[in-house]
């Protein structure tokens, strides 16, 4: 019996270590390049050290192109801005849905599942239009507004609700709170595992967002840096030198934040209120 676990683990760590492999090879090749001139990389040889080291790749996209900063800047707002009301706004509602009592609560929760199956390429047109007809094309609350909630999440925080100690928000309630102070003061800091991996799959998906900015924003100073990388690709000549810079200094704030919840994220996903 124990040989055959063994052998199980064994397989089980082979095949982790293959996908590790087959993940980590494309990024250490992305880093390399950064470093490397357009002909070396051009040039057809796979090497991951560069034969003439450079910064100048860095230098090009933060100093000669001027927008690069203006870029980052767009995207770390929307990002920053759209997670913010997502964990706020999901919360909420997540909370209404697992603990208050009104009329039409069940319907409403259907109507959250239903628009769980609805892909978000079908949606493209119409927000185009409403936000057309709202003025709020090419601007910052164009990209944060439609997507300051997400079902999906809705959905998670519910989930995570239903299992949370009903004894806290009894205990606070003879301790004199309403219900939204026991909200925010006892069960949003005890819900910080499931906020935690809400934050981390909000901000990456705006974060790596390049269909929405695209139909958007039009004028190039709004554009995110997704959309910022596509301008250093030609039809004729493809800069990948400084696409790869760039991919690099883009690649940077998702490991962070990623660094900084990761120690709430295997727990949020659990969907467990207690300890």
């Amino acid at each position: 019996m124990k040989k055959k676990l063994g052998a199980g683990r064994i397989i089980v760590y082979a095949i982790l270590i293959l996908y590790a492999i087959t993940t980590l090879v494309p990024f250490l090749w992305a880093l390399s390049s950064s470093f490397k001139t357009l002909q070396e990389i051009v040039s057809g040889t796979l090497s991951f050290i560069p034969k003439n080291f450079t910064l100048d790749n860095y230098k090009q996209i933060f100093i000669e192109q001027e927008l690069f900063p203006r870029w980052m800047f767009n995207s770390v707002l929307i990002a920053v801005v759209g997670t913010a009301l997502n964990l706020l706004f999901n919360s909420m509602a997540g909370y209404a849905l697992a603990r208050l009592t009104f009329p039409g609560k069940k319907a409403l929760f259907i109507m959250i599942l239903a628009v769980l199956m609805i892909p978000a390429q079908v949606t493209m047109i119409p927000n185009y239009l409403i936000l057309k007809e709202l003025g709020w094309l090419n601007s910052y609350q164009g990209m944060i507004v439609p997507a300051m909630i997400n079902a999906t999440f809705i959905f998670m925080m519910r989930q995570f609700f239903i299992n949370f100690p009903k004894e806290l928000e009894e205990a606070a309630e003879m301790d004199g709170l309403s219900r939204l102070g026991t909200f925010f003061k006892i069960v949003l800091p005890l819900a910080r595992p499931a906020l935690a991996a809400q934050a981390i799959f909000v901000f990456m998906g705006s974060w790596n967002d390049f269909m929405r900015p695209l139909i958007v924003m039009t004028d190039i100073e709004m554009f995110t840096l997704p959309l910022g990388l596509n301008t250093f690709k030609g039809q004729y000549v493809s800069y990948w030198n400084y696409i790869m810079a760039a991919s690099m200094v883009f690649t940077l704030p998702v490991l962070l934040i990623y660094a900084f919840f990761n120690r709430y994220f295997i727990k949020g996903i659990s969907f467990t209120g207690g300890k």
